[in-house]
């Protein structure tokens, strides 16, 4: 019975250990939060007032889809070096990030932070918060939300927790250019592009 006893202790010291690990992940400076409906509700009641702010790669929010809301900076952006530790691809931080957001916003405005699942969202949010922005929030569940961790469901290992995506909030493909960041060496690129005549008829 004992032993039965320190097992269940155990058991949920670790499970503990682990729940305050993820929370740590998605803490802010500011220690402003809020899930992704509670953000589409702060937005709602005060769309000229609350910006929301999508801070995943150009590529998750192209092909993983997006608030139609939202304004893109990514404060990270993919490399190929494989990371061993995470699996996966590491990510670099955009030396950009802060100077782009303040482009967009005022330092004491209502911002909204999105990533995938609310860790570089935290991230980000340090980045404004030590740059003096001062009503930062962290979309705590992100675009994807949290993973299944289920290995009797066929859903074991996906993004299926939460998350804007997966709460029946609005989310499109559709892109607005004026709601995406594109750095000046690129917009350079597009503009050479454009002026290449069309030889095909």
């Amino acid at each position: 019975m004992r032993m039965r006893v320190i097992f269940v202790l155990l058991v949920a010291i670790n499970m503990a250990f682990a729940v305050t690990a993820e929370a740590q992940k998605i803490e802010t400076k500011l220690g402003l939060y809020v899930t992704a409906k509670e953000a589409y509700d702060m937005w709602r009641a005060d769309p000229d007032e609350v910006k929301i702010l999508d801070v995943r790669t150009l590529v998750e929010y192209v092909f993983v889809g997006h608030p139609p809301m939202v304004f893109n900076i990514p404060a990270f952006f993919q490399t190929h070096r494989w990371d061993a530790d995470r699996e996966m691809f590491a990510m670099e931080p955009n030396p950009e990030f802060v100077a782009q957001v303040r482009k967009w916003a005022q330092a004491g405005d209502t911002i909204l932070v999105t990533c995938r699942s609310g860790e570089r969202g935290a991230m980000a949010v340090n980045l404004l918060a030590e740059a003096g922005f001062t009503n930062v929030y962290n979309i705590v569940d992100g675009m994807e939300g949290g993973l299944v961790k289920d290995p009797d469901s066929v859903f074991n290992g996906r993004r299926m927790k939460n998350g804007w995506q997966n709460s029946g909030l609005p989310w499109t493909y559709e892109i607005n250019l004026d709601q995406v960041w594109i750095p000046e060496k690129f917009k350079a690129a597009i503009e050479q592009v454009e002026k290449i005549p069309n030889t095909e008829n």
